[in-house]
């Protein structure tokens, strides 16, 4: 059902989504649905939540320089390319007009991910190859930021390119002697 869900929304969009729609891609009764959610919000928020988990964990190489571009990538890559990504688009679009949205949003995803993002930071530091007084939330806004307002307030891409090029600039922000692992 959840993927029937995030393969409906991209197919027709999220004004023309229904409980009907995907009960019937499903190959359920709408009722089944209604079982275990009340709404087309619900039902998305369930799918994204577990298509995220699934795919914006960052490597571990012991190479921070690399883990970040290779993090920052994913993250381009799932939120411009992926059904999921497409499904968090728009329910970052409705949040804007749902509170309760707004912050089941923030609770199940963004502040789940914001942990993920904070990993190859954590680890370079617990390596010895940060130092341990770097403002990590800074280092992560600075990062993941720029790639989330190009691709939901631009409509823009993040390229490869961007997104390394975007690396390089904040680790050459941090301690220089401490970037290269």
């Amino acid at each position: 059902m959840l993927e029937a869900a995030d393969d409906l929304l991209v197919e027709v969009g999220y004004t023309r989504l229904t409980i009907e729609g995907i009960a019937e891609r499903a190959g359920v009764a709408k009722q089944t649905i209604y079982r275990w959610w009340s709404s087309k919000n619900d039902i998305l928020m369930d799918a994204f939540v577990q298509d995220a988990a699934e795919a914006l964990i960052p490597s571990d190489t012991a190479d921070l320089r690399q883990d970040l571009r290779t993090h920052a990538r994913k993250i381009a890559h799932f939120l411009t390319e992926s059904d999921a990504g497409a499904v968090f688009r728009a329910l970052t679009a409705q949040a804007q007009h749902d509170p309760a949205l707004a912050a089941r949003l923030r609770f199940e995803h963004l502040s789940k991910q914001r942990g993920y993002d904070r990993l190859p930071f954590e680890r370079a530091v617990a390596r010895g190859a940060l130092d341990p007084g770097i403002d990590i939330d800074l280092a992560v806004d600075q990062i993941v930021g720029p790639i989330y307002y190009r691709v939901l307030v631009t409509g823009q891409t993040a390229s490869p390119e961007f997104t390394d090029t975007l690396i390089d600039a904040v680790l050459t922000q941090l301690t220089p002697a401490h970037t290269g692992a």
